[in-house]
C-alpha cells in the first residue's frame, strides 16, 4: 500500500496552536500521532511524508523515526533541517529529495512540499501533492483549491493519519466543500 502525510510537526508544541490541533499536549499530539501511523502502515507499505516531519523536537529524530513503521520518502520541507543534518536520521529513508516523481496505480504524482501551481505532468494529467499550508484557508488555499488534481497532504485535513490517494481525493473536496459551506453561512 502506499500512503501520504505532510505538516506532522512532531515534536512541535506551537503547531498546536497554530493549526487548532485536538491536543491538549505536545506529548499527546506525539504519541496519537505515531499510534495512528502505526494502526495503518506496515513495515512494507510506502509512506511519503510531503514535508515537515519533526520540528523543534526536544527528542532526536531517530527516536520518532525508528517508531515510524513503514517504508519512509521524505519530500523535503522548510522544517526538515534536523533530519537532514543528521547522517542517522537521514538512514531511515528510501530516499529524501526536494521533489519526487511517481507511479502510484495508474496515476502518475508529482509532490513538492511547497504548492505548486503548474507541476512536471500537468498538461498530461499528471496529479500534484503538496503541503506546507497546513488548514490554512489563504491564498496559497484559493490559488490550489480550483486545481482538483492538486491535493493537500496536510495531516490535519486527514485525520492526522497517513492517507491512501482515494482517500486523500475525498478528504480535499471535502476541505473544498466545507469552505465553500463556511462561506455560503457568512453571506
Amino acid at each position: 500500500m502506499v500512503y501520504y502525510t505532510a505538516d506532522l510537526h512532531l515534536g512541535h508544541a506551537n503547531v498546536i496552536r497554530f493549526d487548532k490541533r485536538p491536543f491538549a499536549s505536545v506529548e499527546e499530539m506525539d504519541q496519537t500521532l505515531i499510534e495512528n501511523w502505526n494502526s495503518r502502515v506496515t513495515d512494507r507499505d510506502k509512506v511519503y511524508i510531503v514535508g515537515d516531519l519533526i520540528y523543534r523536537s526536544e527528542k532526536p529524530a531517530e527516536w520518532y523515526l525508528e517508531k515510524l513503521r513503514g517504508i519512509k520518502y521524505l519530500v523535503i520541507g522548510n522544517h526538515d533541517k534536523a533530519i537532514l543534518e543528521n547522517e542517522s536520521a537521514r538512514s531511515y529513508f528510501e530516499a529524501i529529495d526536494k521533489m519526487i516523481h511517481i507511479t502510484d496505480g495508474k496515476r502518475q504524482i508529482c509532490m513538492c512540499h511547497f504548492p505548486v501551481v503548474e507541476w512536471n505532468g500537468y498538461f498530461r494529467g499528471h496529479y500534484h501533492i503538496f503541503g506546507h499550508i497546513h488548514n490554512a484557508r489563504n491564498r496559497a488555499f484559493e490559488v490550489m483549491k480550483e486545481e482538483t488534481r492538486a491535493l493537500n497532504a496536510g495531516c490535519m485535513i486527514n485525520q492526522y493519519i497517513p492517507v491512501t490517494f482515494e482517500e486523500l481525493m475525498r478528504n480535499n473536496q471535502w476541505f473544498r466543500e466545507e469552505e465553500a459551506y463556511a462561506e455560503d453561512m457568512r453571506l
